[in-house]
């Protein structure tokens, strides 16, 4: 019986130190299980923490996005304005520069068709005592004093008022122009008990034109202005008796109303507008 108890025990202990070593073994092997479970927790726990940070990051990225999309459909607005504001301007600036050709081309044919009368009217006089030209859309009228006038005197001669006459006869049908007559002298001193220097001569010169005009062929006063020039405004050299002679003038200077010329530009100004709209 005692020989059989302890083989009982023996076998018993035997049996419990299998179990032990065995218990041990997958003890140890969940303890490696655990030990990698943890280094993957650990690291799937920083894989998370960087991707928070990167969504963090991202978060802020896409705000700042949004904001500078924000900032550019504002700035594409103002920038929208302001070429709108410039076309308007360039528009307006056309229409302006449209309607102030269009005025200087009507100003053109009033200027030709005077013109064209003038060479008319005075065809069959001498090139050489009435010159015609036009210098920047304004038209002169030089006559020669041999012509209107005897010598140092200003009384108006038979032949000057011929002259004058068809002048008259041919602004009178231009109600929408003015014009200046210039009395013009040569160099050369005059002190007389009729003239005083030469800025009275040309003066009284260009009156005794003006009232010519007004008196015996019916031109509007108001339309006409004299002038004297005296020897300031020379064409030719005073140091030859021929460039004396062509010093020595009277000139009438055919002057637009500018009133009425900006009130063309105004109408046209205003139909372009119209015609727009």
């Amino acid at each position: 019986m005692l020989l059989s108890a302890t083989a009982a025990i023996l076998l018993s202990s035997c049996v419990s130190q299998k179990k032990y070593n065995e218990l041990e073994a997958k003890q140890r092997e969940t303890q490696d299980q655990l030990n990698t479970a943890t280094v993957k927790l650990n690291s799937c726990l920083d894989e998370k923490e960087r991707m928070n940070s990167e969504i963090s990051r991202l978060n802020n990225t896409n705000a700042a996005l949004l904001n500078n999309v924000g900032d550019l459909a504002t700035l594409s607005k103002k920038e929208a304005e302001n070429l709108e504001r410039s076309l308007e301007s360039i528009k307006e600036k056309d229409l302006a520069i449209r309607s102030m050709q269009d005025a200087i081309n009507k100003k053109d044919s009033v200027t030709l068709a005077l013109v064209t009368s003038l060479k008319g009217a005075l065809g069959n006089m001498s090139d050489e005592d009435i010159e015609i030209n036009v210098e920047k859309g304004v038209v002169y009228v030089s006559i020669s004093d041999k012509l209107l006038f005897d010598s140092g005197r200003y009384n108006i001669t038979p032949r000057a008022k011929e002259v004058l006459g068809k002048v008259a006869t041919v602004v009178k049908n231009k109600p929408n122009i003015e014009f200046m007559v210039e009395g013009h002298t040569d160099d050369k001193p005059i002190s007389t008990n009729m003239f005083e220097d030469n800025w009275d001569l040309s003066v009284k010169r260009a009156t005794s034109v003006v009232r010519v005009l007004q008196e015996e062929f019916g031109v509007e006063p108001a339309r006409m202005t004299a002038a004297g020039r005296s020897y300031y405004v020379p064409v030719a050299t005073n140091e030859t008796a021929e460039g004396r002679a062509k010093n020595r003038r009277t000139r009438i200077v055919v002057l637009p109303k500018l009133d009425q010329f900006y009130s063309m530009i105004e109408d046209g100004m205003e139909k372009a507008t119209s015609n727009q709209e």
